[in-house]
């Protein structure tokens, strides 16, 4: 970006207004360090939307815009993503503004649904219902030769179903090709994540021996060791035994 591009933090965009020439907006659903996520509606089809908008300079020459279609697009069997659909540009105080759009995924971002818990967390066996289908999706994209690279609970979309919970990531880190490291990377967070989501520092004394053996005190030697790959922690929820 050259120094005399327009630098954004935040939009702050009312709905209501028209977004490009297609879409109508509605309410922000979340914001990142890349942009923020809208809520939008399809003019022509009535279609929900959501809709990525990335600041100027956190994207140059639309790199970050590349990067997301492309690598979404790639990952589009994996269900634990949202699909991509297409992108488009609107003008924001006379600087055009890239924006992706991708399908509209009903849920809530997990930190929300934790807020409403009872001593605002998840109770453990809640936490292994959502840990499954973390460490599911991480090995399908996994293998096929990538990585998520930015696991955290503002990151996690969740909705209810049953016993557990339908689960969508959202964001991913784009720079550099996918190494060791990023896969234990992804690892380590995803059980970072549901150490937060079951309480954290302030409930692990408290927990199951079970819980701990798969929090490992959060020590990353010892969680790389025991669960090398996102693969080797699903299994590990599939048989683990309880005393």
């Amino acid at each position: 970006m050259s120094s005399g591009a327009l630098s954004i933090e935040r939009f702050n965009l009312e709905p209501g207004r028209r977004l490009g020439a297609k879409y109508i907006l509605g309410p922000m659903l979340g914001y990142g360090w890349e942009g923020e996520v809208y809520h939008v509606t399809e003019i022509a089809t009535g279609i929900e939307r959501a809709a990525k908008l990335f600041f100027p300079q956190r994207n140059p020459a639309n790199r970050a815009v590349r990067f997301y279609a492309t690598k979404l697009d790639k990952l589009r069997d994996c269900p634990i993503l949202i699909q991509y659909h297409t992108q488009d540009t609107f003008v924001y105080r006379g600087t055009k503004i890239t924006f992706l759009v991708s399908e509209y995924v009903q849920g809530e971002l997990l930190p929300a649904l934790i807020a409403r818990q009872p001593g605002k967390c998840l109770q453990s066996f809640e936490g292994l219902h959502l840990l499954h289908p973390i460490a599911a999706g991480l090995e399908q994209i996994h293998r096929r030769g990538e990585y998520h690279g930015d696991l955290h609970l503002e990151n996690v979309m969740v909705r209810r179903k049953g016993l557990g919970f339908d689960v969508k990531l959202v964001d991913m880190y784009h720079w550099g090709r996918r190494t060791r490291e990023h896969i234990e990377d992804d690892v380590c967070s995803a059980i970072r994540l549901f150490y937060d989501a079951i309480g954290g520092a302030k409930r692990y004394a408290s927990h199951r021996p079970e819980i701990k053996a798969i929090c490992c005190g959060l020590k990353r030697s010892l969680i790389v060791k025991k669960f090398r790959t996102a693969g080797h922690l699903r299994r590990h929820l599939e048989t683990m035994d309880w005393d």
